[in-house]
């Protein structure tokens, strides 16, 4: 690891941690976030300061919080963390607790209320395997249909490489609003992606790309030069401690029958074995599918549950706030409630 602060938080993190890591917070900033931290002997705190229209600021502190429950004065902590929010003017402090363990330590510490979010940061569950086991047993614990799309995607010729040149990360941003518009999401601005491509180190980041020649280019002057083939799937994934995470991915319908996303995921796979990681994380999942998720979550959580399908997601308790300013975090919410409402209404019509 690069420095002290990354050790720390690589060994005390439920989910890898890169999210508290020194390059994510200079990738904030290069966003325009401002970004602080607080730190003590024991517990360790990069926050993100966010800005809203009339409700103003509130502090941000991205997965779990980072401390050692044993051995560091948590009302300390909390104290400092409260002051440098109130000297920053932020009216609340988001946080994602580890484990119900740690929100209910903090409850017991701070004389603050402290409410659920109205919606979560990060995932609630994380879906990460273990990826120390052979590659030959990584394969035989999967499901049947997912071996079988890896084979048939590299039966159909379609061809894995990596590259962070800007024709690629234009071609993944490309594909991201093509899934965006195909699931009838919002996505990041592609400024959004080609920062965090600039300021991340590409040890840390890589761009998965899935290539595939077909019958017809559909990419017409939009092809690379380099190479022969479109570039129909590609995954952004973070390199960082033992863990490595695959953190956004985007794709071309039209080839679907290729099945090229799950090549993508193997190949990820077996480089993140080869560069000495313990634990492949494949992001967010949703194990108790309501009717509202059933379309937004059910597929992906299927798709990611076949590498390894007697993995168990990992639960998060989600985003609380701990409210400084009573006043402002009411007109938040009162705000929030109005927007969802308009959103509902407007879907309907």
């Amino acid at each position: 690891m690069e420095n002290k602060s990354d050790n720390f938080v690589v060994d005390i993190s439920p989910d890898g941690g890169f999210l508290q890591s020194d390059w994510w917070t200079k990738f904030q900033e290069a966003t325009g976030k401002k970004n602080l931290n607080i730190k003590g002997g024991a517990f360790w705190r990069n926050i993100i300061e966010h800005k809203l229209p009339i409700a103003g600021r509130y502090f941000y502190i991205p997965r779990g919080n980072i401390f050692r429950i044993k051995d560091t004065d948590v009302k300390n902590y909390l104290n400092n963390l409260i002051e440098l929010a109130k000297s920053s003017r932020a009216g609340w402090i988001r946080i994602e607790p580890s484990s119900q363990e740690v929100l209910t330590l903090i409850k017991k510490n701070t004389k603050l209320p402290i409410v659920k979010a109205p919606h979560n940061m990060q995932p609630k569950e994380l879906f990460i395997i273990d990826i120390m086991k052979s590659e030959e047993q990584l394969i035989a614990e999967m499901k049947p249909k997912t071996r079988y799309n890896i084979r048939l995607a590299e039966k159909k010729n379609v061809k894995i490489f990596i590259s962070n040149k800007k024709e690629h990360i234009d071609r993944f941003c490309d594909l991201v609003e093509i899934t965006a518009n195909r699931q009838g999401i919002k996505p990041h601005p592609r400024n959004y992606y080609q920062k965090m491509f600039a300021v991340i180190p590409e040890k840390n980041i890589k761009l998965y790309c899935a290539e595939f020649e077909g019958p017809a280019s559909t990419r017409g002057d939009d092809r690379s030069s380099t190479r022969g083939g479109d570039v129909i799937a590609a995954n952004a994934v973070i390199f960082f401690g033992d863990t490595v995470t695959y953190l956004h991915g985007a794709s071309d319908d039209r080839f679907r029958n290729v099945m090229a996303p799950y090549l993508l995921q193997w190949k990820q796979i077996q480089d993140a074995k080869k560069n000495g990681a313990k634990k492949y994380d494949f992001g967010g999942v949703k194990t108790e599918i309501n009717e509202k998720s059933r379309t937004d979550w059910s597929g992906i959580t299927h798709f990611k549950q076949g590498f390894s399908p007697s993995t168990k997601a990992i639960e998060f308790p989600g985003s609380y706030d701990i409210i400084i300013n009573s006043r402002r975090y009411f007109v938040y919410r009162t705000l929030q409630k109005v927007k969802h409402f308009c959103y509902y209404y407007l879907k309907k019509l």
